[in-house]
């Protein structure tokens, strides 16, 4: 309700809140999965209310990874530079890129997340954290203006959780993009967060 929210250029926000308090449905409207009902989202200097999904150059991690089972590792990564238009540094209109163009990029977001050895596996031979990586790399090899995180870690264990916080927040600034992060955890967002986001209600409480 009534929600307005400047994220800054290169932060790592935090939405912050309890289970059913709309901080999902926020992120889901910046990724253009939800329709807003008024006022005005936008990224960066463009105004995106009527911009579809694939067009508003974000990329989304869902909470269950929603990988490709069919797919090896390789395909799953590659799998968004197949279906979109990317901008590509040095020229004004965003284009198909042609398929080594594609694979120096598959290739440099799984060595940043240490996916090296797994390229042609499928999913199901994966552990959790190593499917969260593969989105993970999914999200970035695009280059998009900002990364939308709904409650990446919930399903690993919590030494695992701990270590993927650590490695995030280290991901963050290497790739010097804006992260907008959604959990209910505190500790999370404390060991994580530029800033947090207080949403409780369906309203914004507090943001510093």
């Amino acid at each position: 309700d009534d929600l307005t929210l400047e994220i800054h250029d290169e932060e790592f926000m935090v939405l912050l809140g309890p289970s059913g308090c709309g901080k999902t449905t926020a992120l889901r409207m910046v990724a253009g999965l939800e329709t807003i009902t008024e006022g005005t989202l936008r990224i960066g200097d463009r105004v995106v209310n009527d911009v579809e999904a694939k067009d508003r150059n974000v990329s989304m991690v869902f909470q269950s990874y929603a990988l490709y089972p069919h797919m090896t590792v390789f395909k799953n990564i590659e799998s968004p530079l197949v279906a979109r238009r990317i901008p590509v540094e040095g020229e004004l209109e965003p284009r198909k890129l042609t398929k080594p163009e594609r694979a120096e990029r598959v290739h440099a977001a799984a060595q940043t997340l240490g996916l090296g050895e797994l390229m042609d596996r499928k999913p199901g031979a994966l552990s959790g954290g190593q499917r969260q990586r593969v989105a993970l790399a999914r999200a970035i090899v695009a280059r998009p203006a900002a990364f939308l995180m709904d409650e990446p870690l919930s399903n690993l264990d919590a030494k695992l959780r701990a270590q993927t916080r650590i490695e995030l927040v280290d991901l963050h600034k290497r790739l010097a993009t804006t992260f907008i992060y959604v959990t209910h955890d505190q500790v999370e967002a404390m060991t994580m967060a530029t800033r947090i986001a207080i949403i409780n209600d369906g309203r914004l409480q507090q943001v510093g």
